[in-house]
């Protein structure tokens, strides 16, 4: 029987997080590459990407940027290749890259709506399809994980109706792309994030009280109220779920989602 420690030994293995340069991604890439792995951060904003990798090189990880925009096809097949060329092939793909512009209906365009699902949900299908590829292409099987939402699940507020469409589209390609890369041995699963301590909700509690007269600082604890265990999440409780789905130590899921969210929907 595996040890723990060699199932929690990622040496020698090559991670891409999408996203990867803040928030959930930073927590998921630390905890990657801590493990051994050599993770590619990959950034729509080169500086931000570079500077998450340099933070987390500079403990002796091996962690390195590409730039990408995961709703451009060449920018995706660029990116792979070039973890490749550096590497040498890819084991592990963390589907993380999304936004969440809060735009009530009414006042949304066509072109709000086809950004949120080009990036949420059309940038999981391009990194997956040619990960993937090189995936079957190497012949040793691999480990994609999605990040969806507890919104893939049950609304979370008015005005992220493009989000909960492109959330529930990526729980769908995710059962539907276990079933067909199974034979190759590449398990396909998503995790579901509640409310998380990003960098973007810190601002956003630190703002003056902001958005149509509404008090930011209560809206954020009316939220936490309603979490069971009475705090948002941080990266890392994401980031160790992660670990989890690209280690052995989930050797026999594919398909599947894992809500972390604190208890939330059991509200």
């Amino acid at each position: 029987m595996e040890s723990v420690a060699s199932m929690l030994d990622f040496s020698g293995r090559t991670a891409i997080v999408t996203g990867g340069a803040v928030g959930i991604g930073y927590g998921i890439a630390y905890r990657l590459a801590e493990a051994g792995a050599n993770v590619v951060i990959a950034n729509r904003t080169k500086a931000d990407g570079l500077l998450a990798a340099g933070e987390l090189s500079s403990r002796g990880w091996k962690v390195t940027a590409i730039p990408v925009d995961v709703s451009v096809e060449e920018s995706v097949r660029e990116m792979v290749a070039e973890t490749v060329k550096m590497y040498g092939g890819v084991n592990i793909l963390v589907n993380n890259a999304g936004v969440y512009p809060e735009i009530p209906l009414r006042q949304m365009s066509l072109s709000d709506f086809e950004k949120v699902i080009g990036i949420n949900l059309r940038g999981v299908f391009l990194c997956t399809k040619y990960v993937s590829e090189q995936m079957i292409m190497q012949g040793r099987g691999g480990r994609i994980i999605n990040i969806t939402s507890i919104d893939a699940l049950h609304p979370s507020s008015v005005g992220l109706a493009h989000y909960d469409a492109s959330k529930h589209g990526v729980w769908g390609f995710t059962k539907n792309v276990a079933l067909e890369l199974a034979p190759y041995k590449i398990w396909v699963n998503a995790i579901a994030p509640g409310g998380i301590m990003t960098p973007g909700v810190q601002k956003l509690q630190q703002s003056i009280p902001a958005f149509g007269g509404a008090d930011v600082q209560k809206m954020l604890e009316s939220m936490i109220e309603r979490i069971p265990m009475k705090r948002l999440g941080e990266p890392d409780d994401i980031g160790k779920v992660a670990l989890f789905l690209a280690s052995d130590l989930s050797s026999y899921m594919t398909g599947e989602q894992i809500v972390v969210d604190g208890g939330v929907l059991l509200t």
